[in-house]
């Protein structure tokens, strides 16, 4: 019999519902990965074995009465340490956050337990939730399972690396510049990030954020096959009164046609020989599919994007945000700040107004070339993954991993969604693709990327190297 904790979320929730194991079993076995695998990874910073099991036994407990377990029910997850779950810290990764005890979960970790899933452990992130790496000064660094050299990507690593190793059959993570899209490209797994208001979220433990992270930060899934990722969406988009930008758009749309377009290199960004190929790949594994394909030499703007993204983004980490900085001195969170800022000059309110106004017209650009091609295809990152903590070595060396990130920071601004999708190994590292489309249409995404995993995928679970 395969082992538990390597089935799917999709296989393991049937397995359960029909009583071919039980809920408790599952979760045992969820346990018994992360003791044996979590140490040499460092994925999950904190759990309570007691916890997950009386949870499991609760799914098991409404079966036996007949009742329905959710679509996820008994399906062991993990949630990343930056959202609220009652009675645990949300550290975010900082020291001056340790005892930021949660007084009840999230509107996302709401939705998942209403669904009848069971919370394994907390994952990793950086301080702040601020790299495509991770590593802090309170819970240290995560490895990437596949190749301990390599990132395990940021913010949401710990999540990626955990469902990489099979610790959990899905991952919650969060996305506000490539935090759940880049450590899914960096495990070879796949991770969507939702359009904004389509997963209700919000922590008790922080004041409301400003604007530009209002209009930038989802929650999402990170997940070993498409089809969990579905399954894990449409668990976390429930409706939840306290997120006011929850919009209940349906999760199917109306039909749409098969027709995507791919950019090898958009706005002329570096692109390795090998994220090229990717793209040409997982083209004709669409076209494979029954999807007309056709390589174009732009997409609407990124790098102007980007850089409003920055704006708003630092705009609102500035408010304070530099005091948090000082008093964590975290090394890794102050150098990253530290070039960021002298990437983007502080903006008075005018620049504030104007990066807001002009929003909407790069949002119509890319709604406009969205209705022509429901589907854009371009790189998750112009490079593979990253040798690990290459981001602190240099103003320089960040400049590069900045400028290779372009499609990652230059698509929350938009609201849009997007999706990392896994295509295979180079050797032994991971590589995909991007897929993004038009606002609440994660289903054609999703249904794009169910034929490009359908060409062959990197195997997971895997042993940490």
């Amino acid at each position: 019999m395969t082992e538990l904790w390597r089935l799917s979320a999709t296989d393991l929730a049937g397995r359960i519902r029909r009583r071919e194991v039980s809920a408790r079993e599952a979760a045992a076995a969820a346990l018994a990965r992360l003791e044996a695998v979590n140490p040499r990874i460092n994925a999950v910073i904190a759990h309570d074995p007691a916890e997950t099991l009386a949870a499991a036994d609760a799914v098991d407990a409404a079966i036996a009465r007949g009742d329905d377990p959710g679509p996820l029910g008994g399906v062991p997850i993990t949630v990343k340490v930056n959202l609220d779950q009652a009675g645990w810290a949300t550290t975010n990764g900082l020291r001056i956050q340790a005892d930021a005890v949660a007084g009840h979960d999230s509107p996302v970790l709401a939705n998942l337990r209403k669904a009848g899933a069971v919370v394994v452990g907390r994952t990793n992130t950086p301080a702040f939730s601020l790299r495509w790496f991770t590593r802090n000064s309170l819970h240290g660094a995560t490895r990437n399972p596949r190749d301990p050299g390599l990132t395990p990507g940021g913010s949401s690593g710990g999540a990626a690396a955990a469902v990489a190793a099979g610790i959990g059959a899905l991952a919650h993570g969060t996305d506000i510049g490539g935090s759940i899209r880049y450590p899914a490209y960096a495990c070879g797994v796949h991770g969507l990030r939702p359009t904004i208001g389509r997963v209700p979220a919000w922590n008790q433990t922080g004041p409301d954020r400003f604007i530009g992270a209002q209009l930038m930060a989802v929650s999402g899934p990170i997940a070993r096959t498409i089809a969990d990722l579905r399954l894990g969406l449409q668990a976390m988009s429930a409706a939840d009164a306290r997120d006011p930008w929850w919009t209940p758009a349906p999760l199917e749309g109306p039909a749409y046609p098969k027709r995507a377009a791919f950019c090898i290199a958009p706005e002329g960004m570096p692109v390795a020989p090998e994220v090229a190929a990717a793209l040409r790949d997982a083209a004709k594994r669409l076209e494979a599919a029954g999807w007309t394909v056709e390589e174009v030499a732009a997409l609407p703007p990124l790098a102007e994007t980007a850089q409003l993204q920055a704006l708003l983004w630092l705009a609102e980490t500035r408010r304070g945000g530099g005091t948090a900085f000082a008093r964590e001195a975290d090394p890794d969170a102050l150098a990253v700040y530290g070039y960021m800022e002298r990437l983007c000059p502080e903006p008075d309110l005018n620049a504030f107004q104007d990066a807001l106004q002009r929003r909407v017209g790069l949002l119509r650009e890319w709604l406009m070339f969205l209705e022509r091609y429901p589907v854009a295809m371009m790189p998750v990152s112009g490079a593979l993954p990253f040798r690990d903590h290459a981001d602190i070595e240099s103003f320089e060396g960040f400049q590069r991993i900045l400028a290779a990130q372009l499609p990652q920071v230059g698509l929350p601004l938009l609201s849009l969604p997007g999706l990392a999708v896994s295509t295979g190994l180079v050797g032994g590292v991971p590589v995909g693709v991007q897929l993004v489309g038009g606002r609440y249409r994660e289903d054609i995404l999703l249904a794009a990327a169910e034929a490009i995993e359908a060409g062959g995928t990197p195997p997971s679970p895997i042993d940490p190297a």
